[in-house]
């Protein structure tokens, strides 16, 4: 397979897109490095061939920056996993923006109330950050919790999307 990387600049900094020949995103997230975006994908189904080019998904990232938060929830992605991995990540796409949920409520989603690790994981292992917007999961007591792309980026997408959500005492 063959994907195309693209570049997109954010006041977060730089956005890197990974995606397949049809569009499709393979992979996401705040950085310029090629290969910290192939290296979010399972090993076996990375692409053989990247070469740098546009993308339609950057059209909706520069969307969604300028306020329309909802440029991202159609772009088509492709992810590897687990089927249960898989019901997760369609799971993360229906958590509206302004919305977000705790990882026990989205396990509790998952149909599994106490596996509140396993839905960590799940948002852990998401390769198109934004698009599949993980970001969108908090610690039970309203904390950010963890980010592949750093707490400052999962911060400043929460204020975006819902400027009111983070009081001063939850963004640790």
């Amino acid at each position: 397979m063959t994907a195309v990387f693209d570049v997109v600049d954010t006041p977060d900094g730089p956005f890197a897109i990974l995606a397949a020949a049809d569009g499709a995103v393979l992979s996401s997230g705040w950085t310029d490095s090629v290969e910290r975006i192939v290296e979010r994908i399972r090993p076996a189904d990375r692409p053989a061939d990247v070469r740098p080019g546009a993308t339609d998904a950057a059209a909706a990232v520069r969307a969604y920056y300028a306020g329309d938060l909802a440029a991202i929830d159609d772009v088509p992605v492709r992810q590897f996993g687990t089927p249960g991995q898989v019901a997760g990540w369609a799971a993360l796409r229906r958590i509206a923006p302004g919305a977000p949920l705790s990882y026990a409520t989205f396990a509790a989603a998952l149909g599994h109330p106490t596996a509140v690790r396993a839905a960590a994981s799940v948002c852990a292992r998401n390769a198109p950050a934004l698009f599949v917007p993980c970001h969108r999961v908090l610690r039970t007591d309203g904390s950010l919790g963890g980010f592949a792309w750093g707490l400052e980026v999962k911060r400043s997408l929460l204020d975006r999307e819902n400027p009111s959500l983070l009081s001063a005492d939850s963004q640790a």
